[in-house]
């Protein structure tokens, strides 16, 4: 298109290139706007120009066309008339005090004054789900034999397998299906039999911070995309009924058109070390269709050189490009790699297996908080949370990978699965860049020390009024569910920094604050290191029930 310049085709090394033997490329789900579908986008769009016969084809059920036809330099456009039944939407007439409490209300007059069909309700994490679905059960229980059986299901990424798989069973006759979901619903599953779709216009988004290096979870309302894509659930079987419990008005001036994609509100190292070993320098003028913001790319290009990957005119180093063999994040790779001078890749590969399905290896069941968190406190030994999770994994490995081990520990096998995928994964690739594995026969040093040289970036130390990051001097707390919540540490390592109602500090591990000297003495200044004082303070943290689970 003659808007847009001619592009310097990607520098490709001598392997040869994949794409050569392929003569169509679909893109499914266009719409999502991942971080790795947005890269795709570019990386497509500038190898069609050099490859006339290759066949692009991007494909959604709603998409901006006009945007995505522009973008894939006119693209023409097909519209594809689906086998979508009529979905009547009603809105409330006034805004809504309490959504929750609306859901429950809009549940249980569907389920007594419409005619059969099962329910769908979009809702914005476990915790709110969990709510809900008690909400239900306990006033159906008070109703009692007055209406017809209704059945209540949840379903969100942290819950195990076999109860996940209960939303999809055929409702019994009689009776009505109710599956309370995040809007992992809205595109990722499709469940038979929904005829009524409730939507209080709601859902979790990832933000980030380029300044703090913090990623926040906000409750936001959902775009007009999300929106039409929940309510096309109910019209999948035969005509449905959507419920949205705002107004129209809110609709049409208060949501925007589409999600921001995910490229502007998240850590761009992955991004940037991926491009770079593809031999993609000019990352400011990469063709994304919507660049992310200045200051993001500039940290994650910081951040590269400080763990050593980009020398100091951004190319890659030795280093970097075996980070970038490994499909995780730098942070890891370099923790990964480091652990091979250390002497303790075994460990190291379990740790950073584990981590990368982090938050989601323990189950807590509002119904069983204690046995779970007796269990969960089994499992503690001192070190930190990374050693916590590599005595979780090496006791599954044990008990020969044991499903029955799992559900008696309160640990999710789905999970644990996930991670050793992961783990067999990461050692596959091990031999790709020469790195030998092998164990540090039970000490600890040697593990917390590879930590470091991965993760020196999130250091934080304890002064006066709790702990504080060394760089930046940001209050920042302690993660009730670790196993360093009680604990008084003078120096830690968090694996990730979270805003939910606080600043907290996920997966932390206990350092010593002259490691930082041994791994990062260009970015560690002796001086920004000194104790203030040699006693630990005495400092009793209450625990944040809100934010356990």
């Amino acid at each position: 298109s003659e808007t847009q310049p001619p592009r310097v085709p990607i520098q490709r090394g001598p392997a040869p290139d994949p794409f050569l033997s392929l003569s169509v490329v679909i893109i499914d789900e266009a719409h999502e706007r991942t971080l790795h579908t947005d890269i795709l986008f570019g990386l497509i769009k500038d190898i069609a120009r050099f490859r006339p016969d290759l066949k692009v084809l991007v494909a959604s059920a709603t998409l901006d066309t006009e945007r995505f036809s522009c973008f894939f330099d006119d693209a023409p456009v097909f519209r594809i008339p689906g086998r979508r039944f009529p979905v009547d939407i009603f809105y409330t007439k006034a805004p809504e005090a309490d959504y929750l409490e609306a859901c429950v209300v809009s549940v249980l007059q569907i389920h007594v004054t419409q005619p059969p069909g099962d329910c769908l309700v979009f809702l914005t994490g476990q915790e709110e789900i969990e709510t809900c679905c008690e909400l239900l059960q306990e006033r159906c229980r008070r109703l009692g034999s007055k209406i017809s059986e209704l059945l209540v299901l949840p379903i969100y990424a942290n819950l195990p397998s076999d109860m996940q798989a209960k939303i999809f069973s055929p409702t019994p006759p009689g009776s009505r299906k109710v599956v309370v979901a995040t809007n992992i619903a809205e595109t990722s599953l499709t469940i038979d039999g929904i005829i009524y779709v409730i939507d209080p216009g709601f859902c979790k988004q990832k933000s980030y911070n380029a300044r703090t290096g913090m990623e926040s979870l906000i409750v936001t309302p959902c775009s007009r995309a999300s929106a039409n894509q929940r309510a096309g659930r109910a019209g999948r079987v035969a005509a449905g009924k959507c419920f949205r419990l705002y107004t129209a008005w809110a609709f049409k001036h208060e949501m925007e058109e589409s999600t921001v994609p995910e490229i502007q509100r998240t850590n761009l190292g992955n991004v940037v070390l991926l491009l770079k070993s593809l031999g993609i320098n000019d990352l400011i003028h990469f063709d994304f269709m919507d660049p992310p913001p200045h200051e993001t790319l500039v940290l994650a290009l910081e951040q590269l050189y400080a763990l050593g990957a980009l020398n100091h005119l951004g190319e890659l180093t030795k280093l970097g490009r075996r980070m970038a063999e490994l499909p995780v994040d730098p942070m890891l790779s370099k923790m990964i790699l480091a652990s091979e001078q250390y002497k303790c890749s075994e460990e190291v590969l379990t740790i950073a297996a584990m981590l990368s399905v982090n938050n989601s290896i323990f189950y807590r069941p509002k119904d069983k908080v204690v046995h779970a968190d007796n269990a969960r406190q089994n499992f503690v030994v001192p070190g930190g949370d990374h050693m916590v999770l590599l005595n979780v994994y090496t006791q599954w490995l044990e008990s020969g990978y044991s499903t029955q081990w799992c559900y008696e520990n309160f640990i999710q096998f789905r999970s644990m699965k996930r991670a050793r995928d992961v783990r067999e994964q990461l050692e596959g690739l091990m031999d790709r860049i020469e790195v030998e594995v092998c164990s540090s026969g039970g000490d600890i040093v040697p593990i917390r020390k590879a930590v470091t040289a991965g993760y020196f970036y999130h250091t934080a130390r304890l002064s006066k009024g709790g702990f504080k990051t060394v760089k930046h001097q940001q209050t920042v707390y302690v993660h009730p569910n670790s196993s360093l919540f009680e604990e008084q540490p003078r120096w830690l390592i968090y694996h990730e920094l979270v805003f939910t109602t606080k600043e907290f500090m996920r997966q932390v591990i206990e350092i010593d604050s002259s490691w930082l000297l041994e791994v990062a003495p260009h970015y560690y200044k002796n001086k920004e290191l000194e104790d203030s004082s040699s006693k630990k303070m005495p400092r009793k943290q209450g625990k944040a029930k809100e934010e356990l689970g």
